[in-house]
């Protein structure tokens, strides 16, 4: 955690033990937190990522286990996401009030207890239940675990810090399923809980142990009225995405929601205009590295999620492969995202953020159309290859603008921008599968069986995305993000 520097009032309360002699940062002080504590963050991220998607492979076990219908069940999967999505708004605020060690221990040991409850549940309302006290953890482990990683690495280390803060995003809706289909099939369904048992105990103790307790010196009110108007609202328009890909309500009552959800948004951000401390802080959008990394970013990142839900779909409707063997070609998308950390050290020191993501975002649309080249007849080692390419520039896409959206900021706007980029990270994951999802509605409105023309019209579709990016991309000046980069343009 970073440290004050002795002449100004500091934004964060140090630990008494620590000089202010020292290096600013727990990492610097001490060398082996610097594998630690990314690995600590790591471990919570995969397990909140990996628990919006293992369970959607186990449903129909699960329901003949507990006495109801699949159809019934997907409100465990629909509960969870709906909760980490209402309660992502407070996390800044959480880590500021009580500090950013006690918070994250409080989640890890919320989301794990709730996992052990999970795996003993003997009732549909006991699952469903758990699930959402689930989900409560996992809204405040993500957005709290980015803000300890970003205040551990001093910004020229940064891109150490999002390596590991992408890496789960990438990995965990690819491995989802396929790791959820596994301890399914050869264990049972509760393993899919009890999995994170042994991670979240080691992420307690780790957390315990490597982890100053710095919170902010200043204490503003909780903005109760405007949690209710942002949480509800993204709630509302997460339920409503969500609908897209499992069905639960009728499409007119589906726009509705949406309508209501946007509605509520929009009185918040004339709310937060006149708010003191608004729970979520839209000024942040004032920085231009922030704005660009999260909404330009954020629209090309709909089109690149989109694919870990079209692809196995394509390859098992369309091609006629099995479960295991789709899965096991999806997850080369994640193979890819270690070798990215290297090469986009020295992309960025020679390219700066404006051209590389958008060579990047240009790159993605076109391999994103490149899977309407994919067929019946393609080698499996060329699809191999195409994937595991995609996932390549996929990660470096990811990285990046995460990266970005955070390089310029102050310490003391971290918590607010880690709450704010959470939320739309969420929803960019959920229009990835929803936009997909209704493509493939609209192309087939008899209801009959997809073909693989209707996953390549779709993958067309998406490709625009990216593309729609670039004017965003191309705001960018030579000095933004320059700490991280270390761009320095004519060299």
């Amino acid at each position: 955690m970073r440290l004050s520097d002795g002449e100004h009032k500091p934004p964060f309360r140090p630990s008494p033990e620590i000089s202010q002699d020292e290096p600013a940062f727990v990492t610097q002080r001490t060398p082996r937190l610097r594998i630690l504590i990314p690995v600590m963050v790591a471990m919570a991220f995969l397990m909140e990522q990996l628990d919006s998607t293992i369970i959607t492979t186990a449903i129909p076990d699960m329901a003949r286990s507990l006495g109801t219908s699949p159809v019934h069940l997907n409100t465990a999967v629909t509960a969870y996401v709906l909760t980490v999505a209402a309660f992502i708004p407070v996390s800044g605020w959480m880590a500021d009030r009580f500090g950013a060690r006690r918070v994250f221990i409080a989640a890890l040991a919320i989301f794990t207890i709730a996992s052990a409850l999970c795996g003993v549940a003997n009732s549909y309302g006991m699952l469903v239940a758990m699930r959402i006290l689930q989900g409560l953890g996992g809204a405040m482990m993500t957005p709290v675990g980015r803000l300890i990683l970003l205040r551990s690495f001093p910004r020229r280390e940064m891109m150490t810090a999002m390596l590991y803060m992408t890496l789960p995003a990438i990995i965990g809706p690819v491995i989802g399923p396929l790791l959820g289909g596994f301890l399914t099939t050869y264990l049972s369904w509760r393993w899919i809980f009890y999995a994170n048992i042994p991670f979240g105990i080691a992420g307690i103790v780790l957390a315990l142990r490597c982890l100053d307790d710095a919170r902010s010196e200043t204490r503003s009110r909780f903005d109760l009225r405007g949690f209710l108007m942002v949480g509800s609202g993204i709630v509302l328009l997460q339920f409503a995405l969500e609908n897209v890909s499992h069905p639960v309500v009728s499409t007119p009552m589906m726009l509705s929601l949406s309508f209501t959800g946007v509605l509520l948004l929009f009185l918040f951000a004339h709310h937060a205009r006149t708010a003191a401390s608004p729970v979520v802080d839209l000024t942040l959008f004032r920085d231009r590295a922030f704005a660009v990394g999260t909404l330009a970013g954020g629209l090309s990142r709909i089109a690149i999620n989109g694919v870990p839900f079209l692809l196995p779909l394509m390859l098992q409707l369309g091609f006629g492969m099995s479960a295991i063997a789709s899965g096991s070609l999806t997850f080369l998308i994640s193979a890819g995202a270690v070798l990215s950390r290297w090469a986009m050290s020295s992309l960025l020191r020679r390219f700066g953020f404006a051209k590389l993501l958008t060579g990047s975002a240009i790159t993605s649309a076109i391999l994103l159309a490149g899977f309407a080249l994919i067929g019946e007849t393609t080698p499996a080692w060329a699809i191999m290859l195409y994937i595991f390419i995609f996932g390549l520039v996929r990660a470096a896409h990811f990285m990046g603008t995460n990266t970005l959206a955070y390089a310029d900021l102050s310490d003391s706007r971290l918590s607010s921008a880690t709450s704010l980029g959470g939320i739309l990270q969420q929803l960019s994951v959920s229009l990835g599968v929803s936009v997909s999802a209704s493509l493939l509605a609209v192309l087939n409105l008899d209801n009959g069986p997809l073909t693989t023309g209707d996953f390549h019209v779709a993958f067309l579709v998406l490709a625009i995305l990216p593309l729609l990016a670039i004017p965003g991309f191309l705001l960018l000046r030579d000095e933004d993000g320059r700490q991280v980069s270390g761009y320095r343009a004519g060299r």
